[in-house]
């Protein structure tokens, strides 16, 4: 009768690992699979893959220029004749925006911009308008109210 205890694997299943640098038997001896002499060849001699063999790295070969200013704010902008698709009367906010497939991100802050003419009037609810965009809007009898940033 066959039980746990009595299981063996069958042959083939586990591989031993090679005992590298144990003498001529091993087939690994001398050298260790490591090849003659040089860097490579010694323990912790492994360089870094951006290691160009003592030239100039292109990290410092390529010039620099300006700065990445941290602090800036980016902002979606929707133009004023594309708010022509909402009805006349409504009130138009970053929600309304998004609905309608003018906004990608979801939590981007949005600008206003003044191309194009508005023919209804609407009120317009965004984090900014240009000078133009806001004139637009006045004119066109609607009203334009920025959302402070949170």
């Amino acid at each position: 009768m066959v039980d746990l205890a009595r299981l063996e694997k069958n042959s083939g299943t586990r591989k031993e690992r090679r005992r590298i640098g144990r003498g001529v038997g091993s087939g690994y001896h001398k050298t260790a699979g490591r090849g003659h002499k040089g860097q490579k060849s010694r323990s912790g001699g492994s360089i870094p893959v951006w290691f160009e063999g003592g030239q100039m790295p292109l990290q410092r070969r390529v010039p620099k220029r300006g700065f990445k200013n941290i602090f800036r704010t980016e902002y979606e902008v929707v133009n004023v004749h594309q708010l022509n698709r909402f009805a006349e009367g409504e009130t138009v906010d970053v929600e309304a925006l998004r609905a309608n497939g003018l906004l990608r991100s979801k939590n981007a802050q949005v600008k206003i911009l003044g191309n194009g003419l508005l023919a209804k009037k609407i009120t317009v609810k965004a984090h900014k308008f240009s000078t133009t965009a806001r004139e637009k809007i006045i004119q066109a009898g609607g009203q334009a109210e920025e959302i402070a940033l949170a």
